[in-house]
């Protein structure tokens, strides 16, 4: 039998792939780590009784051995904060860990794991986008695998898979175009928090549906796309695809095309990396290509969508670039979905961030925290001095 761990399991990713857990059966989740929904990651430890399981803080952890008291259930071992994050990214059990927290919090235990020799399966694309040299790096070191979980860094492991590196010419990831792209640009800049959440096909969490509809999102898959397939940008390209059924293309050195397809679900990918490299019956449905009559692409426009441009300049610039991009990024959506500012400002702010940035090598982890907090208090203090400009 398998084991796994999981990093951020209330989330869409990590609920998705306990499902699959269930689907094939002779996985057991070892250990498990949640933020906020101690209710929701209480009826998960219930129900799959790992011998680990981390809450964010004390109060959680406490909310945690409260509830499973009350349901009669077993006991685990309960850690908190990041030292319950790395020992669940650790777990001596545990051959794969899925990576599926949000954000710059997921980037220590990910890190832990490579440099254990854990088979990553990673859908938290921040981690590559913060230190994908570090990252690489540890992983070569120690022997581990990086298994994208992502749908389109999945599909391009699956277009992939026999094919010679010198063969292909580029990578393409295709994007859905979020919520906003028959929008023009002055109805984003005065879209609510209620339509910048509501993604056209897909169900993911607050923070990933935001960077959809800013496309900062394809941004970040961008960068990791390099650190994932060792290519540079002139070997990424982006389209949108409305329908979201070719999650992503590899173009060969012949001009083939070769494309993955495939039902807007997660499951498919988080079960790929969780059975790589066997291929095991799902429990989705298959792809009626017949109903979906036709499938649409088009360029996307950095016009409307800037974020997606800053991405690619943050890439071309390298070092601790994309590193202070996305603390910009993490701070300035935070404050959207807040309602301090509207959705336009974000790519405003990172903007900004990026200007200031001194870049240097992303060659050690102290160097990357710094530049991650820097880029933090220096998005706050551009939060802080645009409300107040507004305010006056």
């Amino acid at each position: 039998m398998k084991h796994i761990s999981i990093l951020g399991s209330t989330g869409s990713i990590g609920c998705n792939t306990l499902k699959v857990v269930e689907h094939l059966g002779d996985i057991r989740v070892a250990a498990m780590a949640a933020g906020r929904n101690i209710t929701l990651f209480t009826e998960q430890v219930a129900a799959f009784q790992p011998e680990l399981a981390a809450c964010a803080d004390d109060s959680g952890a406490e909310q945690l051995e409260r509830g499973l008291h009350s349901l009669g259930s077993f006991k685990p071992r309960i850690l908190v904060g990041e030292e319950g994050l790395n020992a669940v990214a650790t777990h001596e059990r545990v051959e794969t860990v899925v990576s599926a927290t949000v954000g710059a919090v997921g980037f220590v235990p990910t890190l832990r794991a490579i440099e254990a020799g854990k088979r990553v399966a990673l859908a938290n694309k921040e981690t590559l986008v913060m230190a994908g040299e570090l990252m690489t790096a540890a992983a070569a070191a120690s022997g581990a695998e990086i298994l994208p979980v992502d749908s389109e860094h999945n599909a391009i492991h699956q277009c992939l898979r026999g094919e010679r590196p010198n063969e292909v010419r580029r990578v393409i990831l295709t994007a859905s175009g979020g919520p906003f792209r028959t929008w023009t640009r002055e109805r984003i800049a005065a879209a609510t928090r209620t339509e910048a959440l509501n993604h056209p096909n897909w169900s993911m969490g607050d923070k990933i549906t935001i960077d959809s509809a800013t496309l900062m999102n394809k941004g970040l898959e961008v960068i990791e796309a390099k650190w994932l397939f060792g290519l540079d940008a002139d070997r990424i390209s982006v389209i949108v695809h409305p329908q979201s059924v070719v999650h992503s293309m590899v173009e060969m050195v012949d001009g083939s095309l070769i494309a993955q397809m495939g039902v807007t679900d997660m499951k498919h990918a988080i079960q790929y990396a969780l059975t790589y490299p066997d291929r095991m019956p799902n429990c989705l449905p298959p792809l009626d290509l017949a109903a979906i009559g036709k499938l649409d692409f088009e360029d996307p426009d950095t016009e409307k969508f800037p974020c997606l441009a800053l991405a690619f300049e943050a890439m071309r610039v390298g070092g601790t670039m994309p590193t202070a991009l996305n603390a910009a990024n993490e701070v300035s959506v935070d404050a959207f979905l807040g309602g301090k500012i509207s959705i336009d400002r974000i790519a405003e702010i990172n903007r900004k961030v990026m200007d200031l940035h001194s870049v240097s090598q992303a060659n050690g982890l102290d160097v990357v925290l710094g530049v991650d907090k820097w880029a933090r208090e220096t998005a706050r203090l551009s939060l802080s001095a645009t409300t107040s400009t507004a305010s006056n």
